[in-house]
């Protein structure tokens, strides 16, 4: 019989260490752009609401898992979008299911971790930070940026300024601002929603800034513009290569050769900025790798700490 650790979404969020999750994407974007990850594009059933998602992925010396996640819009919402499923974490060496975990927050806090990385990779001290959003994957960014660094300065922006203002209150250097005025003073604007369309206008940007996009699911988060002018990143090839839903919506009929791989930042085998100026974007679609990191650091963190419910299976 196969005991199986099952943890629900509190348990996988508290195992969900910023910090240990960062080292452990950090490891999964390297592999990435060395070609060591076993990893099929995502595929999508399409629902009338949304989507549910497939993504299995082994990473070297980190694990394997798979993830099922439903994509879909919510109701009355516009701009919003509810990720749910689960996170099956596999033996590498036998195959056997070790653990289930709640996927909702296990993606929030991985796709911040990939987010702060092309940060830390491109704008290694950045004086002010935008978060545009206020949903789930703003709020993620902004826990990810408070335990990176709390004393840098931090721009909440969102169209409902009083949930920015909620939203900003978790942060200790944060403030609340329209879309604009959070885009327009800030070197690195972290773009987490949930558009259809762009969320701001090329104009609203310093000439400098870093843009990391990790929303854009059922549509165009960026201004083709700014794709246009900036040096292109992302987690891997697909992003420009792969049709949506594996592929970024915004990348699609790019030149692949205009696409640096995160990874190969990190690791310094491409000088990301190399001191250069310029506009960046980092376009995150999300990537099994990256599940596979989360997982790890939460199946270890229960482990060690007695944490979730043994079934058989």
């Amino acid at each position: 019989m196969n005991h199986v650790l099952v943890l629900d979404k509190e348990q996988t969020r508290a195992g969900l260490d910023p910090l240990r999750v960062l080292d452990a994407v950090s490891v999964a974007l390297v592999a990435l752009s060395r070609g060591e990850v076993s990893a099929p594009p995502r595929i999508a059933a399409q629902a009338p609401g949304g989507l549910l998602g497939a993504m299995p992925a082994y990473v070297p010396g980190v694990g394997l898992a798979a993830k099922l996640v439903s994509v879909f819009a919510t109701p009355g919402q516009a701009g919003r979008s509810s990720h749910r499923g689960l996170v099956a974490l596999f033996d590498e060496h036998d195959g056997r299911v070790r653990a289930l975990l709640d996927a909702e927050p296990l993606t929030a806090v991985r796709t911040a971790a990939s987010a702060t990385q092309s940060m830390r990779a491109l704008v290694p001290q950045p004086t002010r930070i935008a978060v545009i959003g206020t949903g789930v994957q703003a709020t993620a960014q902004l826990a990810m940026l408070a335990a990176l660094d709390p004393t840098i300065p931090v721009v909440v922006g969102g169209r409902d300024t009083t949930r920015a203002a909620e939203l900003a209150a978790r942060h200790p250097k944060a403030e609340a601002a329209t879309v604009e005025a959070a885009v327009r003073d800030a070197d690195v604007v972290f773009c987490c929603t949930g558009a259809t369309e762009p969320v701001f206008p090329r104009a609203w940007l310093r000439a400098d800034a870093h843009v990391s996009s990790v929303g854009g699911s059922h549509g165009h988060e960026l201004d083709p513009a700014v794709v246009a002018e900036a040096a292109l990143f992302a987690e891997w090839p697909g992003a420009v290569a792969a049709p949506p839903p594996a592929g970024a919506y915004e990348l699609q009929g790019v030149d692949p050769g205009r696409i640096t791989l995160l990874g190969a930042v990190l690791d310094g085998r491409h000088p990301g900025r190399g001191g250069r100026g310029g506009l960046t974007v980092f376009k995150s679609t999300g990537h099994g790798a990256l599940d596979v990191a989360a997982a790890a650091v939460v199946h270890d963190w229960a482990r060690a700490h007695g944490v979730g419910t043994a079934v058989d299976m």
